[in-house]
């Protein structure tokens, strides 16, 4: 869910990396990104933030679907295409500008499945699974986590520290160049937790 499919652009030569055996790790902006090579061309993307807000407060704008587009830049549709108790499915569609005016579009058909609260020591957490049943990947699947932890200051005072990990094993089809896919979802995780984030403000904000 959430996805920004940067495919379906000519890829010029130049940008098609050779692939890598070595993972990759970064932090910027305070969010961690580690990119795991499963094997041929597939890849693991593991990301995390931290929000100043609670989890309910994550969770409601994760699972508020069909505004997700007015929360991530690259996002130009997504629809809920069938609801039930814990489970959507939803169509989206993915765009972003690039030099030259070029564009990367993408479409995908996505089935989420809601978790329920489970208390951990100091906290709880819950989890969104995800999988693209219909898109532009042979695989793409995975799994948001929002995981709360209570830091009593006083008898009267508590805050909580929240954190939101965003994990995705993913499988371009064979014409797409792996290292392409990666770098440029990784770019693209990176800006949607950040966006979540703001706008986790932004409902804190009187």
């Amino acid at each position: 869910m959430s996805l920004q499919y940067d495919v379906g652009a000519t890829i010029s030569q130049g940008e098609v990396a050779t692939d890598e055996k070595k993972d990759s790790i970064c932090e910027e902006d305070g969010v961690f990104i580690e990119i795991k090579k499963l094997g041929g061309n597939s890849r693991r993307i593991r990301s995390k933030i931290g929000i100043e807000a609670s989890l309910d407060t994550v969770w409601n704008i994760l699972t508020d679907y069909e505004k997700l587009a007015d929360v991530i830049p690259g996002l130009a549709v997504s629809k809920v295409v069938e609801k039930n108790d814990k489970f959507a499915r939803l169509f989206q569609i993915g765009q972003q500008n690039l030099p030259l005016g070029l564009k990367f579009n993408a479409k995908g058909v996505i089935d989420c499945y809601e978790k329920d609260v489970e208390m951990i020591p100091n906290g709880k957490k819950r989890e969104i699974k995800f999988k693209m049943i219909e898109g532009d990947f042979t695989n793409f699947e995975g799994t948001w986590l929002i995981e709360e932890f209570n830091k009593r200051k006083s008898e009267d005072d508590e805050e909580w520290q929240t954190t939101l990990s965003y994990l995705v094993d993913v499988k371009p089809k064979m014409w797409l160049p792996v290292r392409l896919v990666e770098g440029r979802l990784s770019k693209e995780i990176k800006t949607n937790l950040s966006c979540i984030r703001e706008e986790a403000k932004k409902v804190l904000t009187p």
